[in-house]
């Protein structure tokens, strides 16, 4: 069962990754309002289609206007997607109206929220999600103004539920949030439930349970804020386990709204407490990257070197996301991840290695920075890091550029002179594919190589598996102890989907699956 599940999200992360974040975001929430506007010609939703209408024109413009001026003081690239991500998700928040006060008020939150990107940032990073500090803003404004208008969370409809749910799930199979947000998800209805309950019982009125369960479930905002907000990257902390903390607060708050004066500790409210935690789990900030060198690792792989303009943390495996702003970007937009080559003990220097066989524009515009150019590293995240038991037996696979973590992980153990019980399996299109040989050589650790022909020279500890397809049965005689080890896999999509059921023998296992590279 989870060698099929692991099958079946690696496939479907590979078929999204094709798309950048902000146009997969930006559609889905497109295709939400569309389906809104219907079902307001239907009066199945409380706002009626002009109003709906009028409210999307009303916060694309202040939002695109705000952003614009603040890019163009603070001499930043175009990011019009953002802009209109930003209002999409304010149209559900707030209470869409064609009255002219009520506009005004959308304006207030519009620009509000585009300018907290730049107004409320840490070194170049917005700490808190732009949309829930423009909603705040205006209902706290309302309180002395009500015709202003503010926080509604209309999208908390029923017959949004459904469309909610779809369009967030492929969202957060895209960023592999799921389960980050499954636990928002069941702390904030649990607490809702409870909340409901008890109001119920003090009021002296029977309690429904299902009843209950399913005004909670459906009839509240929570799939909308997990799947379209809570999910942001740039407002989680980099780990799993640091994400899972901040998700229960959100759910904890947006479950048991507080009253605070005139107005509540609602849903907005609740998730701009837990930006507030993420940010303080690390302080997060951008990093200014140097481009100090090119080199070929392979025909096809190209290793960049960069030094970082200051001190920065990483973990041996995780990634980093690199800005390249460029004219006329392609569906993947300018930002791409990359595994991070060197050891925290190489820092300053850090290094990346990608395939370069894509005709992107964003490699294209990688390939034209000049020697000296710097780059924006937009945020380090991710768990695909060896056990902390340094007992365990561990098998690494990994696919062409998929090696990248592995080498940044043996790289750090060579520094720290640990010595760990590693296996790793190589899977090449050919021998000249074989990148990062001497790094991996330098480990010690011992290799088992799949590609069509028959490598020469290879190091002291490493055989060549012969010139079969890798699957399930040729990866469990290659290490036949896969019982006893954690298993490590690092390649396109459709290879952990194949090697799926060989893997599922393993002790565990950790993927980091990618797309596109």
């Amino acid at each position: 069962m989870s060698a099929t599940l692991t099958a079946g999200s690696t496939r479907v992360r590979g078929m999204l990754g094709r798309v950048s974040m902000y146009r997969l975001v930006l559609a889905s929430l497109g295709l939400l309002s569309l389906i809104a506007v219907v079902l307001a010609f239907a009066g199945l939703v409380v706002p009626d289609p002009l109003e709906i209408v009028v409210s999307a024109v009303v916060l694309s413009a202040a939002c695109v206007a705000a952003d614009l001026v603040a890019q163009s003081v603070l001499r930043m690239p175009r990011r019009l997607e953002s802009s209109l991500i930003t209002a999409a998700i304010l149209l559900f928040v707030l209470r869409p109206t064609v009255e002219p006060l009520g506009v005004a008020g959308l304006v207030l939150a519009g620009a509000v929220a585009s300018l907290s990107k730049y107004l409320l940032a840490w070194r170049g990073r917005h700490i808190l999600n732009p949309a829930a500090t423009g909603a705040t803003v205006l209902t706290i404004v309302s309180v002395w103004a009500p015709e202003l208008g503010g926080s509604s969370w209309w999208v908390g409809s029923p017959w949004l539920a459904g469309p909610v749910l779809v369009l967030g799930l492929l969202l957060l199979a895209r960023t592999d949030r799921l389960a980050v947000v499954a636990v928002f998800w069941v702390v904030a209805v649990v607490v809702a439930f409870i909340r409901t309950t008890v109001q119920f019982q003090a009021a002296g009125f029977p309690v429904d349970v299902a009843a209950v369960l399913l005004q909670v479930t459906f009839s509240s905002p929570f799939l909308f804020l997990g799947a379209f907000m809570l999910s942001e990257p740039l407002t989680l902390p980099p780990r799993r386990r640091q994400q899972f903390v901040v998700a229960a607060i959100v759910g904890v708050l947006a479950g048991w709204p507080i009253a605070v004066g005139a107005i509540t500790l609602g849903q907005e409210r609740a998730l701009l407490i837990g930006n507030l935690v993420a940010f303080l789990f690390c302080l997060r900030a951008a990093v200014r990257l140097r481009l100090e060198g090119r080199r070929d690792l392979t025909p096809t792989v190209r290793e960049l070197t960069f030094q970082a303009a200051r001190s920065f943390s990483f973990a041996p495996g995780q990634y980093l996301e690199l800005d390249v702003p460029h004219r006329r970007p392609d569906g993947r937009g300018t930002r791409r991840e990359f595994s991070i080559a060197s050891a925290p003990e190489d820092l300053p220097t850090v290094r990346i290695a990608f395939k370069d066989g894509s005709q992107s524009s964003y490699k294209r515009a990688l390939a034209e920075v000049p020697l000296g150019g710097t780059l924006a590293v937009t945020g380090v995240w991710g768990d695909f890091v060896l056990p902390a038991r340094p007992t365990a037996p561990v098998l690494l696979v990994a696919a062409g550029i998929g090696v990248t973590p592995f080498v940044a992980q043996l790289r750090h153990l060579a520094a720290t002179g640990q010595r760990r019980d590693i296996v790793l399996v190589y899977v090449v299109s050919d021998s000249g594919e074989l990148a990062f040989r001497d790094d991996i050589a330098a480990s010690g650790i011992p290799v088992v190589v799949f590609c069509p022909d028959e490598p020469r020279d290879l190091p002291a500890g490493w055989t060549w598996a012969g010139p079969e397809r890798v699957d399930a049965e040729s990866l469990v005689r290659a290490v036949p102890d896969i019982a006893q080890r954690a298993a490590y896999v690092s390649g396109p999509p459709r290879l952990i989907a194949a090697l799926a059921p060989g893997l599922a023998r393993a002790k565990s296992l950790t993927t980091d699956a990618f797309a596109g590279y």
